[in-house]
């Protein structure tokens, strides 16, 4: 196997889920995906923020213990960003409350920038900056790729200039190939779109390519996404066609469904 150099810039998270589970686990869809692509064995850089609390201190440990390197995860001076969860008795999960944290604001710095155009490859998750790593990494001809649906503000919704886009429908086919047709002709070079219990699909403009789901054992969904992502460009660097890296994105995904969190930890009890 070629092992490649990933990056994943933005978001951590602790996801809280209330009582009565009352447990707390590492997420993020920036750490999901670092941490998959390191557990594949890949080199895995982590480029983000915490804070100097005891949640980032466990974000670094979990980090480390799966092979992300921590050299550029940044630590701040106000809390780590959390999620409360609540678990409905038929298993769904209610975001009750967002707390960007140390995230909100964090941006790479100039050095940092530089380190990113030497990967092979830069996701970035949820980042509030505008597009401005997006556009810097795109000029350098660095391939990039980011998850539209984990941003909300407008500023940080464009996909010009992305490598792949990744996004979210629904189960509704129409509507994905909708949302696809829509990142290509907004400047993307590749689109995915996931459409839950429907699988998934990928485009280019030319070639078209759909997968089904994988069917598990469902014991939580949270971070199945972001499995998808990792499994899927590690399959798109290693030159397979668009049919086999969505197959490797969801086999990836269906792994995650089979225990709580976006990758196997310990939890914390709150």
């Amino acid at each position: 196997m070629t092992r490649f150099r990933f990056a994943a810039v933005g978001d951590n998270c602790i996801d809280r889920y209330r009582a009565p589970l009352s447990q707390s686990y590492v997420g993020g869809n920036a750490i999901n995906v670092a941490v998959q692509l390191a557990r594949l064995g890949h080199g895995s850089f982590y480029f983000g923020a915490v804070g100097r609390d005891s949640d980032g201190a466990q974000v670094r440990r979990l980090l480390l213990a799966n092979g992300v390197n921590v050299d550029h995860l940044l630590v701040r001076d106000t809390n780590t960003a959390y999620t409360d969860i609540d678990v409905t008795p038929a298993g769904d999960r209610i975001f009750v409350h967002e707390d960007f944290g140390a995230c909100a604001g964090y941006r790479p710095d100039a050095g940092e920038i530089e380190l990113l155009k030497t990967m092979d490859h830069v996701h970035i998750g949820w980042l509030d900056d505008g597009g401005l790593l997006r556009r810097a990494l795109s000029a350098a001809g660095v391939s990039i790729s980011q998850d539209v649906s984990v941003n909300a503000a407008a500023a940080d919704l464009n996909v010009d200039g992305l490598s792949i886009a990744f996004g979210s429908a629904g189960e509704d086919e129409s509507s994905a190939e909708r949302l696809a047709g829509e990142f290509l002709a907004r400047g993307a070079r590749l689109a995915v779109v996931t459409r839950g219990a429907l699988g998934s699909l990928a485009s280019d403009g030319t070639n078209i390519a759909s997968a089904g789901i994988r069917p598990v054992e469902v014991v939580d969904t949270t971070g199945a996404g972001d499995s998808f992502i990792a499994g899927f460009i590690a399959a798109r660097l290693e030159g397979r066609t668009l049919a086999a890296c969505l197959a490797a994105g969801r086999d990836l995904a269906a792994n995650t469904c089979t225990h709580v969190g976006g990758f196997p930890q310990e939890p914390q009890s709150i």
